[in-house]
């Protein structure tokens, strides 16, 4: 055993040996690099058979060698203090994951604690704790809620549970779109104190039918937000106020988004409003409060192309990127198809806190301008009406046919866009022809005047479209072009189209 035990000590010096002569070496390495004796006495050796040039090369050595020493130690300390953040991350994440198991552990336990107070609420009525049905009807019918929190979506979980026994209402429908836009101005009268113009409601409710976006936009405090709101209480819905951020930039601000850590889905209330419209007939409104704060076309481009969509099948937004076993039933493989009961209500304040809306968005929706406030007036009284959305919409296609846009005025629209090309070098495309096919007859069922009509709807559409070009260049132009409006469609009767080219001669 002896001779082992000197075997073992032999053997193991020449390793431990090479060890010692390894850190030997790199310590003799350093001691030699730092010997500014050596140097020194080179240096002295030298010094009196160099010239002038040569000194200067001296200098740039030993600059280059403190350089190299530098780096060097640079080097080192970089490589320690890297090898210790590293160390320091290993930590952290471990004592990440440590409170993540403290977190799950005191989740069960809670979710114990919660299950045995409930069995101790079930015994006293005779119920079984285990039968999960009948305790789930009990707290549905005891505190009038229902637990989703198995559901990344527990919102719209909640939806499917209220609805899943609902049959789509249908009403008495029997409503003209002259009905609707007098009892509109009665009901807001009498039941809100709200007093509008009769065609400033002709415009609203004729702006329904061009498409799912209205923009209500003028000074403040002269009703955009009221009338809205006033909207969804005149149908019997209340409206989804959604109060836009400077902060929003995208469409997870809107509707929400999935949280990886949680693995739940943060629901806005206008996602549930988008969700519960899906399964009525009845008018949904959302109603985007001072949508210019930010960006319109950061938050809400997205919904923009999609209302675009021809077929209203492909109105489909996505959610999330797959799909889940227990997600709720009108979301197939994380999308969701929107329902055509449904329009949004933007009001804007133009000032220095507010963004300018692009063309992009006013293209594809329809404006309002509210700026002038109506003295009160004494009115019938209205209650708010129940109405189908797809009748309302079968009111819009029947104006369409029984009041299209004259030929003689399509005329003169045509002959005047060729005016505003020439002189102004502004134009329009099929979309807005289109929308005023639409505004125009819509706007006579609700007893209106055509002509008044297609003045409003030029002048917010088109005429809007001037504000962006350098007045200063057409200034001479607007004169000419009032004399032509009223030559063409009338002594005055381009009423609100004079009054914005007046205001443009102000601004000049």
């Amino acid at each position: 055993m002896n001779i082992f035990f000197r075997f073992l000590y032999e053997f193991l010096s020449v390793f431990f040996d090479g060890i010692m002569l390894m850190f030997k070496g790199i310590g003799k390495g350093f001691y030699q690099i730092a010997n500014y004796k050596d140097y020194l006495t080179i240096l002295s050796s030298y010094k009196d058979t160099f010239e002038g040039p040569e000194w200067l090369l001296v200098g740039l050595v030993i600059a280059l060698m403190v350089i190299i020493v530098g780096s060097i130690i640079a080097l080192l300390v970089f490589g320690i203090n890297k090898i210790i953040k590293i160390g320091r991350t290993r930590v952290n994440q471990e004592d990440l994951l440590d409170e993540i198991d403290n977190l799950n552990n005191q989740v069960n336990r809670l979710m114990k604690e919660k299950q045995d107070i409930m069995a101790m609420k079930v015994s006293k009525l005779g119920l079984n704790p285990e039968d999960e049905e009948e305790l789930e009807e009990m707290l549905e019918g005891e505190e009038g809620e229902i637990d989703a929190s198995g559901s990344r979506f527990p919102k719209l979980t909640v939806i499917d549970q209220e609805y899943r026994d609902y049959k789509v209402k249908t009403y008495a429908n029997n409503y003209t779109l002259a009905e609707i836009a007098d009892n509109f101005r009665a009901f807001n009268a009498s039941q809100l104190k709200l007093y509008y113009d009769m065609p400033l409601i002709r415009s609203f409710i004729a702006g329904l039918s061009c498409g799912k976006l209205i923009i209500l936009q003028g000074i403040s405090g002269t009703g955009k937000t009221s009338l809205a709101y006033a909207w969804g209480k005149f149908v019997n819905n209340d409206s989804c106020i959604a109060s836009v951020e400077p902060s929003w930039r995208d469409k997870t601000e809107l509707l929400g988004y999935f949280n990886e850590f949680t693995k739940k889905f943060n629901e806005s209330d206008v996602l549930a409003e988008l969700y519960r419209s899906g399964y009525t007939d009845d008018i949904h409104t959302i109603v985007l409060d001072e949508m210019n704060i930010a960006r319109v076309e950061y938050y809400f481009a997205e919904m923009l192309s999609i209302l675009e969509m021809p077929s209203r099948d492909e109105w489909i937004i996505e959610l999330v990127t797959s799909g889940w076993p227990d997600d709720p039933k009108m979301i197939n493989n994380g999308k969701l198809t929107l329902s055509g009961n449904l329009w949004y209500i933007g009001t804007i304040n133009n000032d220095d806190s507010t963004f300018m809306v692009t063309d992009k968005v006013y293209d594809r929706a329809m404006p309002i301008d509210i700026n002038t406030k109506v003295a009160p007036f004494k009115s019938r009284e209205q209650e708010a009406i129940e109405i189908n959305s797809s009748y309302l919409e079968s009111l819009f296609a029947q104006a369409e046919k029984e009041h299209p846009v004259s030929s003689a005025n399509l005329k003169l629209v045509s002959e005047m866009d060729n005016y505003v090309i020439k002189h102004f070098r502004v134009a329009f495309g099929n979309r807005i022809l289109k929308q005023l096919n639409t505004f125009v007859p819509v706007y006579v069922a609700c007893g209106g005047d055509e002509v008044e009509a297609i003045d409003y709807f030029v002048a917010k559409k088109i005429f809007r479209k001037f504000e962006q070009l350098n007045i200063l260049f057409i200034r001479d132009e607007i004169d000419p072009f009032i004399a032509y409006l009223n030559k063409s469609f009338g002594n005055g009767k381009m009423k609100e189209c004079i009054e914005f080219l007046e205001m443009l001669k102000k601004q000049t």
